[in-house]
């Protein structure tokens, strides 16, 4: 494969990885590390006290936590990361009220190439603001975003602020709802998901994943609702949104639009109340083998479940 073509295609995301809290530490509890098998060794003999490198820090502030470089930080793994070429990373805490269920962090490689955004917007003054993000190669559109704000419905993070519930935003560049699309033009940013963030101080935060069609975060994003009010059942899910860059329906015979807890990986984090990161998993939709599903909680309970796949 011609080195150009194959940079082009390379994901954001290199790495996702699940820690799990036992006790006072958090343990790694699953993750799909590519092909980066050194790294996976080294952090599967790795744990974390609250407060203690990028998931332990998630953990203490209780809301989610950027890194953008490495050396000199609190990052633990920081040789076995450049090693692997890893360079920025983004740790999710997933809290059900006040408890920590467990911490997703996403690992992210930086080059001339890779673009993309996962941004952290926090309530300030009766706005949203950009608290912090990695962009990868996006540079104009992380200091467009630095100097915007949106007001509750507003734009894509005001719309998550306003519903409290997760938003699939399509055609970035060119959709007037998204009130950056110039910017997101020029850097190739196609496909928005919008995530209320719980936190365990009752202040809102909303994260958002921006993908490009040459470096996506992923293929393909759903968004299921767990709720039992609206599915009329506490133990099933039904997708409500989703979009994929591939032909053919989102939900069929073979991929139904409704699951129950323990069906396939959408139905483990329904039934775990844990997200999930897993490669060459089973039961996933044709053309995918990778899939990240993270469950979003209001209250103790999991309100939706968004899920995104390669």
């Amino acid at each position: 494969m011609d080195t150009a073509v194959e940079q082009a295609t390379r994901p954001f995301i290199e790495v996702t990885e699940i820690w799990r809290p036992e006790g006072d530490t958090l343990v790694q509890a699953g993750g799909n590390y590519g092909g980066l098998d050194a790294f996976e060794a080294i952090s599967g003999h790795t744990s974390f006290k609250k407060g203690e490198g990028l998931p332990g820090k998630a953990w203490a502030e209780g809301r989610p936590v950027v890194l953008k470089a490495f050396d000199g930080s609190y990052f633990k793994r920081t040789e076995a990361a450049k090693e692997a070429g890893l360079t920025a990373a983004v740790a999710i805490p997933v809290f059900a009220g006040e408890e920590l269920k467990a911490v997703l962090v996403v690992l992210c490689s930086d080059d001339d190439i890779r673009t993309g955004a996962i941004e952290l917007w926090s309530e300030k003054d009766g706005y949203l603001m950009l608290d912090d993000g990695y962009y990868g190669a996006a540079k104009h559109f992380e200091w467009v975003s630095q100097h915007t704000h949106f007001p509750k419905g507003q734009g894509l993070p005001g719309g998550v602020w306003a519903s409290q519930t997760p938003i699939l935003m399509r055609d970035l560049g060119s959709g007037y709802r998204f009130i950056r699309s110039e910017s997101a033009g020029k850097a190739g940013l196609t496909t928005g998901l919008g995530l209320p963030i719980a936190r365990p101080d009752g202040e809102n935060s909303v994260l958002t994943l921006l993908s490009a069609r040459g470096t996506p975060i992923a293929h393909r994003f759903e968004i299921w609702d767990a709720r039992a009010a609206k599915v009329g059942s506490a133990n099933s899910a039904v997708m409500i949104d989703g979009i994929c860059d591939r032909e053919g329906p989102l939900w069929s015979e073979d991929n139904p639009r409704r699951i129950s807890a323990w069906q396939g990986p959408i139905g483990q984090v329904l039934g775990s109340g844990l997200p999930v990161a897993q490669k060459s998993a089973p039961g996933l939709p044709a053309g995918y083998s990778d899939v990240v599903g993270l469950p979003i909680y209001r209250g103790s309970a999991i309100a939706h479940i968004v899920a995104w796949y390669s």
